[in-house]
């Protein structure tokens, strides 16, 4: 059974609460987590707090009055281009689609002449979806502009900027909660484990051998903080106040073999029974309940999944308006 621990000294860690925001970031662009620091992370949690009250309270916030920000999106999505596109709207800017192809790519277009040619229309922003990182690399190189990752193989900083603000909005605090991630170490794993240890968190990721998270993300991630990996699940979720997991088989249909072996990560009520009291359940949807989670966990009343979609709007809008100058 593999496990592996790693124990940091929490003392060296900020806490959340006590941070004094400058509502400022030093990146120009958004393609992980790992290149953020633990102040910058803070910065975006900040600012969706202040967008979202401003939210609730119907205030003014149109300060993109004028911005347009483009979407690339190489593959489909439903939550995601709606909070940005309603949040660029809110925010007083114009959301446009521009199509996106690998036979574009292949034919000949160039990356460099994509992002100078739209940054001359007035283009303030581009977000991406589906596109590579080493594509992504290629395009912050040579963009004038913010690049925005909403989701690759690599990471989904947004949706972790929105699930630790959750979290925080919740539970009053980050610094010292443990988060158990259950199943399939992809994108939305190493966004969330990286950023949770950098906010001050336990993190424990329990997922099949076949499906582990990259060695290389793990070994960054422990210079930040306590992080347990193991095959077990209930030895992960022992304790935890957030359990999470995510879809196994989006934009791809599990084999029956693959389903045997993540029957045992299936969040359900017997495995919620290890975690702390009142220990709240995430997810970053779409879900298939039965398959990942079952119904009376993902819709019980200790389920936070429909304030991660409400708070994916104010996180977006955040790091929109941190990032674009």
């Amino acid at each position: 059974m593999l496990r592996h621990a790693h124990l940091i000294n929490k003392d060296k860690f900020m806490d959340i609460n006590r941070y004094t925001p400058s509502y400022g970031i030093s990146h120009k662009h958004m393609l992980s987590l790992s290149d953020y620091s633990t102040e910058e992370i803070f910065e975006l949690l900040y600012a969706t707090k202040v967008m979202k009250g401003k939210f609730i309270a119907h205030e003014d916030t149109r300060i993109l009055n004028g911005v347009t920000v483009a979407l690339l999106f190489g593959d489909t999505s439903l939550r995601t281009r709606c909070a940005l596109e309603i949040g660029v709207r809110q925010l007083g800017g114009v959301c446009v689609n521009l199509p996106y192809s690998e036979n574009d790519m292949n034919a000949g277009e160039n990356i460099k002449d994509i992002v100078n040619v739209i940054s001359r229309y007035g283009v303030g922003a581009l977000v991406t979806r589906g596109i590579t990182h080493k594509e992504l690399e290629a395009f912050c190189a040579v963009s004038e502009i913010p690049i925005i990752n909403s989701t690759n193989e690599r990471g989904i900083p947004l949706q972790a900027v929105c699930d630790l603000f959750t979290i925080w909005e919740k539970k009053g605090k980050l610094e010292g909660l443990k988060l158990a991630y259950l199943g399939k170490g992809g994108g939305n794993a190493a966004s969330l484990v990286t950023g949770a240890v950098k906010c001050g968190m336990d993190v424990a990721l329990a997922a099949p051998k076949q499906f582990a998270l990259d060695s290389k993300i793990i070994d960054a991630a422990r210079q930040y903080g306590n992080f347990l990996v193991t095959e077990n699940p209930a030895e992960a979720v022992k304790n935890a106040d957030i359990v999470y997991t995510d879809s196994y088989n989006y934009h791809s249909a599990l084999t029956e073999a693959e389903r045997e072996i993540f029957k045992p990560y299936q969040v359900n009520n017997t495995l919620m029974s290890y975690a702390a009291r009142g220990a709240n359940f995430m997810h970053s949807l779409p879900a298939a309940r039965g398959v990942e989670v079952t119904a009376d966990v993902i819709d019980g009343k200790y389920s936070l999944v429909l304030e991660q979609g409400e708070n994916k709007l104010h996180a977006i809008k955040a790091a929109l308006a941190l990032l674009i100058k």
